[in-house]
């Protein structure tokens, strides 16, 4: 579902940000934004939100943080973006912060990962001129991999504006109980060795993130 979609009953806005610090940023100040990121899970806007360094990433660029946020709807995603306590963490990041990159794709609800939970975070840029036929087989395939993995605790895949996210446009999450589940299973990661996708990838992220202690789920 793309993120031009109209938001229905049951669904919700899944929100990721990719974030480079600079490497002589300090450490502290990076600890204080997160801390900061991860208290806006407060927010009546909020359905669930956890923000923290990256665990492990497959890709040419070299992330170091990821949040990831979830939203009843559109509104709420961009009241969140521009609530004054939002804004200031990002005015104090600003200044360490070396590189960024957002996705936002619609997904039928679900309940917040507990703590210790291991996302693993996919995102696809295509070829240029890839068919509708073609994304809608990738987008298959994809949806496929969360049937024939036991490991997985939740999934969710869409579509997201390519502009919003220098050019890639098919986003996945899958969160795991534990990091050795996780990593149990390549099938997310190998996504370009399927002969329905790979032909199709010009470039791919993966991001594994494991959702910090101090972040606190809530019934969605």
């Amino acid at each position: 579902m793309s993120w031009s979609s109209e938001i229905e009953s049951g669904q919700m806005v899944e929100h990721i940000v990719l974030f480079k610090m600079k490497d002589d940023a300090d450490s502290d100040k990076i600890d204080s934004i997160f801390k900061g990121l991860n208290g806006l899970v407060r927010l009546d806007q909020v359905l669930q939100l956890s923000a923290g360094p990256v665990h492990q990433l497959r890709s040419a660029s070299a992330f170091t943080h990821v949040l990831h946020s979830r939203y009843g709807s559109k509104e709420d995603l961009g009241a969140y973006a521009v609530h004054p306590d939002h804004v200031s963490l990002v005015q104090d990041s600003a200044p360490i912060l070396e590189d960024i990159m957002a996705v936002d794709w619609i997904a039928d609800r679900t309940i917040a990962p507990p703590p210790g939970s291991v996302a693993k975070i996919t995102l696809l840029k295509l070829k240029q001129n890839v068919s509708v036929e073609a994304k809608m087989e990738i987008m298959e395939v994809i949806k496929g991999i969360n049937a024939k993995v036991s490991g997985i605790d939740q999934f969710t895949v869409g579509e997201n504006s390519p502009g919003r996210a220098k050019g890639f446009s098919i986003a996945s999450i899958a969160y795991f109980r534990d990091v050795g589940e996780m990593d149990a299973h390549e099938e997310l990661v190998n996504l370009q060795k399927d002969k329905k996708v790979g032909d199709y990838i010009d470039d791919t992220i993966v991001v594994d993130f494991v959702v910090p202690s101090s972040s606190q789920p809530c019934s969605l």
